[in-house]
């Protein structure tokens, strides 16, 4: 069979076999997994299943541990006698244990699975608990009963997200500005307000899969079926969930099938006593860069576990999809750390891992049957080809993937060049190149530019001078530079880097400084695991023009359909520092040069009418200095030399955007 792939990049004829092959894979794998009639949807119900459940006359708990010679539940509810009560085993390795009476498991009580292997009895938290809590003053973490009598009044029934993403980055335990960590209900109540001020439609919820280190940043999960208890309890979630989707406001949740925590008593690891009951045997199942463990996505139970753990996140919190932390390191089984990707054939080759391809197209595949409208985003840093097709073109099936060249170009040219030395080329390429067809989210930074040893956009445009002079009263060279460079990547990197834009919270305004949460090295402080809002709110400080920018810069985008359709380049001045482009009618003119200004600088157009300047980064009420006049109309001509378009005054480090003002004359 010919895949529509094949038209999409002609580069891939070479490859149609390792299409073909990829497709095939996924043919088979479906085929051992479903019975007859059977989709994915009603494969993936491990969480039915499995973990707790109350029924009328008691409760089962049930565990898939094939290696277990013998299984016992202990906790509050037996005094902690550890073999009080047996599990008893089933078929396939299952165990299974049935207590009676409704309350023979009460909400708040400790529980702890006993596996027995090889004579050895292991403490482990079960694997689809629910709700995992660590004992105060102490390592250790435990499972806790928690079931609602009643079930979560959800109010979102027919909530569908917007067709262009608008992503703000959200960590929920660091969206407060005190030394401490925040809550569901705090982020509810003070930030999807402010989310939704700023005209951001969607939400990527980062760190909510358990996880005991919070320095991992949410990372290294251990309790996929939990919820962060550090944040509040999982209705609190749910309303947070809730509020999102009453305000418009699309819910992702960061979700990490890549790898998983080597802990063994709160984790997945030696769950069993055995290593390969999730993982790869040996060295195959380290990540030697992240020190985690690496799943066997070959293993029909593992596919089961993963893709049930999907659609429990779609079922009990009703996000609305997810963005895959890792691809990369999935796709590949060097994780794409000893791979330069210079041609086609590093995508299919040995080093390829093909049983983690054909569980992404099943992850894709199932999402969407759970819910039509699901969204998923790869990260991904190899440029997979096929990334974001649809699995019916011969794709993997997200609907985008992260451009994540883009914050490393950004961060490479504030490091290594003078602002004399930008390359309008270098932008226009970075920012335009990507694979056909497979839509991309742009951004300038997310979480990961400004982890500790690192720094946001603007800390590294301004460094210390932000500490004393960014008082709207303060006059400073380099804050002026900052703030003006600062909205000009913005709104580059959104009207030209995708189909989709994405920002971390805080850094719209210009967050300083760098994120370090609380570890050892810095005494456990909290200094650096926090949003300090109040400065983007006081109306004192730069902080808030930066603020109402990107306010300004999201409303033109999204009444103009500003993300839609391919960029059309009409004037490079390398040595003039220009960039001038039309997307979906609205004409982008930069200057980036430091010092030069052009009057009468020729803008061309495609076709003849007016234009009205509807932004400019140099606006006051931006903190700009007002140098481009937002009144004035401006009417494109053919001129003589047959070119069409009009003049203007570009001033120096600004940035306009124009849009017709009435029909125009082909």
């Amino acid at each position: 069979m010919k895949y529509k792939i094949l038209e999409i990049d002609p580069l891939l004829k070479p490859f149609e076999n390792d299409i073909n092959i990829r497709m095939n894979n996924l043919k088979v794998k479906k085929k051992m997994l479903l019975q007859k009639g059977q989709k994915l949807v009603d494969f993936a119900n491990g969480h039915h299943f499995f973990g707790f459940h109350r029924g009328e006359d008691g409760w089962y708990y049930r565990e898939w541990a094939p290696g277990a010679d013998a299984m016992y539940l202990t906790g509050d509810f037996n005094h902690w006698n550890r073999h009080a009560n047996p599990m008893t085993k089933k078929e396939n390795g299952v165990w299974e244990l049935f207590l009676p009476g409704r309350d023979a498991l009460r909400n708040g009580q400790k529980v702890l699975a006993i596996v027995v292997h090889n004579g050895e009895e292991l403490d482990r938290i079960p694997l689809y608990a629910n709700y995992v809590v660590q004992t105060p003053g102490t390592i250790e973490w435990n499972a806790e009963i928690c079931v609602s009598d009643e079930p979560f009044k959800w109010t979102d029934d027919g909530f569908k997200p917007e067709k262009k993403l608008f992503i703000y980055e959200c960590h929920i335990g660091m969206a407060q500005e005190e030394a401490r960590i925040g809550t569901y209900k705090e982020f509810e109540d003070n930030i999807l307000p402010r989310i939704k001020a700023l005209g951001y439609n969607t939400i990527q919820i980062m760190a909510i899969m358990e996880h005991p280190y919070y320095a991992s940043f949410g990372y290294q999960v251990t309790n996929f079926f939990a919820a962060s208890s550090r944040f509040g309890k999982p209705d609190e979630l749910r309303s947070l969930v809730n509020k999102a989707h009453e305000m418009g406001i699309c819910v992702l949740l960061d979700v990490v099938h890549s790898h998983a925590a080597p802990n063994s008593r709160e984790g997945l690891n030696m769950f069993d006593g055995t290593e390969t009951q999730f993982f790869h045997a040996g060295e195959r199942g380290n990540h030697a860069a992240w020190k985690t463990k690496v799943f066997n996505y070959s293993k029909p139970e593992v596919l089961h576990f993963l893709l049930s753990n999907l659609k429990f996140w779609q079922e009990e919190y009703h996000f609305d999809g997810f963005r895959f932390d890792g691809v990369t390191s999935m796709l590949y089984h060097d994780h794409g750390l000893g791979t330069s990707f210079t041609g086609y054939a590093q995508y299919f080759s040995m080093n390829t891992d093909t049983d983690s391809v054909t569980y992404l197209q099943l992850a894709n595949e199932l999402v969407r049957q759970v819910n039509p409208n699901a969204i998923t985003i790869a990260e991904d840093t190899s440029a997979m080809p096929g990334l974001a097709l649809p699995i019916s073109a011969g794709g993997i099936g997200f609907d985008y993937r992260l451009a994540m060249g883009t914050p490393d170009m950004w961060i490479k040219i504030l490091k290594e060049r003078t602002d004399d030395q930008w390359d309008m080329w270098d932008l226009w390429l970075e920012l335009t190149g990507r694979r056909p067809k497979e839509p991309v989210i742009g951004y300038v930074e997310s979480h990961d530019q400004a982890l500790v040893g690192d720094k946001t956009v603007m800390f590294r445009l301004c460094d210390k001078e932000m500490y004393w002079s960014m008082d709207r009263a303060s006059q400073n060279v380099i804050i002026d530079r900052g703030m003006a460079l600062h909205k000009m990547i913005r709104l580059l990197t959104l009207s030209l880097g995708g189909e989709g834009y994405l920002t971390f919270m805080g850094n719209e305004f210009g967050h300083p400084e760098w994120i370090d949460f609380p570890r050892e090295g810095n005494g456990w402080s909290y200094q650096h695991c926090r949003r300090q809002w109040s400065l983007a709110d006081n109306g004192f400080l730069r902080y808030s023009y930066l603020n109402d920018f990107d306010k300004a810069m999201i409303s033109l985008a999204k009444r103009n359909r500003a993300l839609t359709g391919t960029a059309n380049q009409l004037w490079v001045g390398k040595d003039e520092k220009l960039l001038v482009y039309e997307r979906n009618s609205l004409v982008y003119a930069f200057n980036f040069h430091p010092t030069a200004s052009y009057n009468g600088f020729f803008v061309p157009t495609q076709v003849e009418g007016d234009y009205q300047v509807i932004l400019s980064s140099d606006g006051q009420n931006f903190g700009g200095q007002g140098r481009i006049s937002v009144t004035q109309t401006y009417t494109a001509t053919r001129a003589e030399d047959g070119r069409i378009g009009f003049k203007v005054y570009l001033p120096s480090r600004c940035a306009m955007v124009l849009k017709p003002v009435k029909k125009r004359k082909k």
